[in-house]
């Protein structure tokens, strides 16, 4: 791919979110909560909070805040009724806490010799940047949803990317383990690499190996790294 710059999903893409926020959720709640079902039951509120923004029935509100809201329902569906406004701080700050997938940094670290690399990621760009201060994560700059003023999959997202970068569309490729995120990147005429990441659902949901209309499709980003010549 003749590309100058490659665009990340974070959740999923780059970060365990579950076992993050497992963990975390472990931590803060006790060991009577089951925190893996904690965590799946506060993503599965992730997609319908950012539809609310999307659709236009509520105005724009960053995703620590939709997270916020999100989390008594979540905390009730395993059997916790309520927790202190400071607990409650720390699991959505438990968003910025995630651990790196073991390949990503080193990963990461090959692509940034060729490519100007940057997350394109639902997450604010607060957590962006305390991702990466944790994780080491060797951004160039922070792209995505606060910076568009929308979330994925709106066109917007995507169009963002090549237009702050002064790149055409198809010098940027938009790296993610989720095969819709590719696709809305492709109609916006962006390059795509799929990477596979079995354990993104802790084994519950097993993802599609590859991605048949991706430019790429790898298991790790070291294996994209060595596919780009890095």
């Amino acid at each position: 791919m003749d590309v100058q710059a490659l665009v990340f999903d974070v959740f999923g893409t780059v970060v365990d979110w579950r076992g993050g926020v497992a963990r975390e959720a472990a931590r803060l709640l006790g060991p009577d909560v089951d925190a893996a079902a904690f965590a799946d039951a506060w993503r599965a509120r992730y997609q319908p909070a950012l539809d609310r923004v999307r659709s236009g029935e509520r105005p724009w509100t960053v995703l620590d805040a939709l997270h916020r809201e999100s989390l008594p329902e979540a905390l009730a569906s395993v059997g916790v009724d309520g927790v202190t406004g400071d607990v409650a701080g720390e699991l959505v700050l438990a968003w910025h806490r995630l651990d790196p997938w073991p390949d990503a940094v080193a990963g990461l670290t090959r692509l940034r010799r060729s490519y100007v690399l940057a997350p394109l990621s639902n997450g604010g760009v607060r957590l962006s940047v305390d991702l990466a201060r944790r994780a080491g994560l060797p951004w160039d700059l922070v792209l995505g949803a606060e910076v568009a003023g929308h979330y994925k999959p709106d066109p917007e997202v995507y169009d963002s990317a090549p237009r702050l970068l002064d790149l055409p569309p198809s010098a940027v490729c938009m790296v993610a383990a989720h095969t819709g995120d590719l696709a809305a990147a492709r109609g916006r005429g962006l390059r795509t690499a799929y990477v596979h990441r079995p354990d993104e659902f802790g084994g519950r949901q097993v993802p599609p190996a590859s991605d048949p209309d991706a430019d790429l499709s790898v298991a790790s980003f070291e294996e994209l790294a060595t596919a780009l010549g890095c």
